[in-house]
């Protein structure tokens, strides 16, 4: 006799949307990441154009150039402020993300331990039932040795 636990289906299914919730949150993550990255490289870039702005000081320069570069600048400030508000915003995708995958574990982790407690009360049912046939033998043994 082999163990069938009737609500082995669930237990799938909590199974395939726990490793959902993870291929999700991995998701989530590489966009923060990637928002990281782009707001690096607006820093460089800000580095960048500021050194220029220096050297450009040090020489004769005309206004408007001084100015368009300056104009850059604020452009390039603007970009990096919104860039932190698009990196805020991921960071919180990737918590809620977090908490939907742990939720998901709980879950699962539930019907898991249903399923494994649903399995040990098998196993002592067929236990008992292997030892009640032993000492039926046993007994029967007994009763035709007394004869």
């Amino acid at each position: 006799m082999s163990f069938r636990y009737s609500f082995q289906q669930i237990v799938d299914l909590k199974n395939n949307e726990r490793a959902q919730a993870e291929w999700i949150l991995s998701e989530a993550m590489g966009q923060l990441r990637n928002e990281e990255t782009n707001l690096h490289g607006l820093f460089e870039q800000k580095e960048s154009l500021h050194n220029d702005m220096v050297q450009a000081s040090m020489h004769s320069v005309s206004i408007s150039n001084m100015l368009m570069m300056q104009n850059y600048m604020n452009h390039v400030d603007k970009q990096i402020a919104k860039k932190h508000q698009d990196v805020r915003h991921a960071q919180v995708v990737v918590s809620q993300k977090q908490n939907h995958l742990s939720e998901k574990m709980i879950d699962e982790k539930v019907w898991t331990k249903a399923r494994e407690k649903a399995h040990n009360q098998f196993q002592l049912m067929i236990a008992k039932k292997e030892q009640d046939a032993l000492d039926e033998m046993a007994t029967n043994r007994y009763k035709r040795v007394s004869y």
